[in-house]
């Protein structure tokens, strides 16, 4: 193939990607919301006062032919041509220059942060969306004063913000069918569209995916063939129970809150600087999720953990201060992050709002949020909260050292620890708003509490997050439970009740079945709160049991699965495909992972332009990688894993060339094909060893055609690798490695049923 040709197909396949990405939507309103909170307050700011403004003779100013002030306007740019190309970030021009790589460079006053700048960039790469009319002007945005436009009683209307009742359990017709209430409230909807349920799920189905939705792992052959021998009622129960008595159950669940708080062991900045300590954080997630910590006291102790140490059991004094690693592990900023607190507390309040209220409370930073009843002074309520809290400081680019870290008191087992946590400020005060979110142009104060739709909270002292997080985690809030049993559901069936699991305002998705969800959110609390029993209450159900399989005319009547006709299948997520990967092979080390080998932090030297980059190798459980902010790590970023710069509700599912690619080259897949083909070596038959392979990878017996296929396939691999020289492994080996290869790459390995 010659340079010209070469050229030509890398030009094909560059445009083929950057058509896919752009088409490419964000989940659960994405978009909609870094356009609101981040780039229209952006150009209002920083860009119109040239580029579409109004000046002060009425007239707008666009200098150098170049109009910001609409997405037509924008599109069809100025002299220089489009400012921007929708999904082509490194061909629009307006990036090229505010990143000061072309000449005019904008804004020529002062660059904009590298914040701003990946905003700008991820909107282009998103499509440059511009909510509401094509034609409306960034001007065009709600007001940021002391007193809002929005009627707070039309905006309790809203579903999502009325209480939360306990509804009866429908009557359905067919009554042989449910298990639990559950599958009345499910079957009821299936009824009323003229659809019935799916045939149950086989014994090697059900046990495969109930394994994995638990424990993140594939059954052992052994645990299959159990469960399927067991003609008792109880072994299905049995099996459940003991899954979530399993301590892999913290390392899947834990994983799936991390998601939502979007941990990291780095900072964040420019120079993404270590923290060491955050994996303190990360250990108290999982082992809460295992001693099932009723959520409440979870919730609390993330936010005012430091306050409320003394008022639960002694032992958890200590997890306590560490669990308000949720707020310490906000992004930092600039080269110095403190001097961008006012963005760090910006994504406090961002990621709260979502994990834990469903709410995009952050889009109301520069003005009155446009379409929920939350007003930028409601945003400054709880800024105040945080401002009045001190962070810990994780080392920059001009001040090189950590400082503010919390020191724990020795407990009864292992030393006294530096917690990466909050606490009180010396001087807590109401915070002021902050006009257009510029923290240099001040308005009225805002005094600290919580959004006035749902009433006001009393704060007499301090900086308020006690009180705020008695709010979050009362039964009387009306989102607080109804927004984690939705996230339990959607992970149980890769769809939510709301299927925006991190958006119950008005521009979310409505529930598709109310009243369960106000029925699972009553139960939940009436449980003490119980993620477990939770998980009960779903996987016992008979809608949680069903197959995949649907006809032509239920899969039309019910494309997205939003009525649970069947189960939906779905692709094992990023940490289960690597962690399968090295189960299978033998290679997984189960035990808990011990600190990052960070360098020592009298090293540390990291700036803009050297920041801190590594990857390290592990034989644990992906929950335990190190995991970046500015550089995600390279098999998590191929697979779809978490963005651990923002809340992820949601992971998107994409199937591209490169994740194939990986099951042929990559160096993790080889050595876990030579670990499964080293497992089969004790097993002299050839037949057998195929069955083997068939039942650690997949869950199930090889056929005899397909052993007859993979005979054939190892003798060949065999002939093919014989000429090799020096080989590594043994002949044998590499051979029968070929084959674990082939069972990796397939669908029935990354699909669950």
């Amino acid at each position: 193939m010659g340079p010209a040709t070469t050229g030509r197909l890398a030009g094909v396949l560059a445009a083929w990607l950057l058509a896919t990405s752009a088409c490419a939507a964000p989940p659960d309103g994405e978009a909609e919301e870094l356009f609101e909170k981040s780039v229209r307050p952006l150009l209002v700011g920083r860009c119109l006062s040239c580029h579409g403004g109004p000046a002060k003779e009425g007239k707008a100013k666009v200098r150098g032919g170049l109009d910001l002030s609409s997405r037509a306007k924008i599109l069809e740019g100025g002299d220089g041509g489009p400012a921007v190309v929708p999904g082509d970030v490194e061909g629009s021009l307006l990036v090229r220059a505010v990143r000061y790589h072309d000449e005019p460079r904008m804004p020529p006053d002062k660059r904009l942060d590298e914040a701003e700048i990946g905003a700008l960039s991820r909107w282009i790469e998103q499509g440059a969306p511009w909510p509401g009319s094509a034609s409306e002007s960034a001007e065009a945005v709600p007001k940021t004063s002391a007193s809002s436009s929005i009627d707070l009683d039309e905006g309790r209307s809203h579903w999502s913000f009325r209480p939360v009742v306990d509804p009866p359990v429908p009557e359905v017709r067919d009554a042989s069918w449910p298990a639990s209430p559950v599958d009345r409230f499910v079957l009821a909807r299936l009824e009323e569209a003229g659809l019935s349920p799916a045939r149950p799920a086989s014994p090697r189905a059900l046990i495969r995916r109930v394994t994995f939705d638990l424990i993140g792992l594939p059954p052992s052959p052994e645990d299959v063939d159990a469960f399927e021998a067991d003609p008792s009622p109880e072994a299905y129960a049995k099996l459940v129970d003991r899954l979530l008595a399993s301590p892999q159950y913290g390392e899947r669940w834990g994983r799936r809150w991390l998601d939502l708080v979007r941990y990291a062991d780095t900072a964040g900045e420019t120079a993404d600087y270590p923290v060491p300590e955050a994996r303190h954080y990360r250990d108290y997630v999982i082992a809460a999720f295992n001693a099932d910590l009723p959520y409440d006291r979870f919730l609390k102790e993330q936010v005012a953990g430091d306050l409320i140490a003394a008022e639960g059991p002694p032992e958890r004094a200590r997890a306590a201060v560490i669990g308000t690693g949720f707020l310490a592990i906000s992004r930092r900023f600039g080269f110095d992050p403190q001097n961008y607190h006012h963005l760090t507390i910006e994504d406090t309040i961002d990621a709260l709002g979502k994990s834990v209220l469903g709410l995009t409370i952050a889009c109301a930073r520069c003005h009155d949020h446009k379409f929920d009843p939350v007003a930028s002074k409601d945003y400054y309520a709880l800024y105040g909260v945080f401002a009045s809290t001190r962070y810990p400081f994780p080392g920059g680019e001009e001040t090189k050292r950590p400082k503010d870290f919390v020191t724990l008191p020795e407990g009864p087992d292992g030393p006294a620890l530096l917690a990466y946590a909050v606490a009180e400020s010396p001087a807590p005060a109401d915070a002021r708003i902050q006009r257009r979110g510029d923290p240099t142009t001040l308005g009225p104060a805002a005094p600290r509490g919580i959004p006035e739709v749902f009433g006001k909270v009393s704060i007499p002292a301090g900086s308020g997050r006690r009180e705020l997080a008695a709010w979050l985690a009362s039964p009387d809030n009306p989102l607080t439970a109804r927004v984690i049993v939705n996230r339990i559901w959607r992970y149980h069936f890769g769809r939510g009740i709301v299927a925006t699991a991190s958006n119950f305002g008005i521009k979310g998705t409505p529930p598709s079945h109310p009243e369960l969800l106000d029925w699972l959110a009553s139960r939940f609390v009436a449980d003490g709160w119980s993620t477990k029993a939770m998980h009960r209450r779903i996987l016992m159900s008979s809608t949680y049991r069903q197959s995949c399989e649907a006809d032509a005319a239920k899969a039309e009547a019910d494309p997205d699965v939003a009525k649970v006709s069947r189960f939906a299948r779905r692709r094992l997520d990023a940490e289960e495909i690597r962690d399968a990967l090295l189960a299978v092979s033998g290679g997984l080390d189960p035990t808990p992972a011990p600190a990052h080998p960070f360098p020592p932090v009298d090293q540390w030297g990291f700036t803009q332009h050297t920041p801190f980059l590594a990857v390290y190798p592990s034989d644990r459980r992906s929950v335990y990688l190190m995991t970046q902010r500015i550089r995600r790590h390279p098999f998590l970023g191929l697979f779809d894993g978490p963005d651990p710069n923002s809340s992820t509700g949601g992971r998107n599912v994409s199937t591209v060339p490169t994740q194939a690619l990986y099951f042929l080259n990559d160096p993790l897949v080889h050595q876990a094909a030579e670990g499964l083909a080293a497992r089969l070596e004790a097993i002299d038959d050839p037949a057998a060893r195929v069955d083997r392979a068939f039942r650690l990878a997949l869950g199930r017996p090889a056929t005899a055609a397909e052993v007859d296929a993979m005979r054939q396939h190892v003798e060949s691999a065999r002939a093919d690798l014989a000429g090799e020289p020096d080989p590594p492994e043994p002949l044998d080996r590499r051979a029968w490695a070929s084959l674990a290869r082939v069972l990796f790459g397939s669908n029935e390995f990354l699909y669950v049923d």
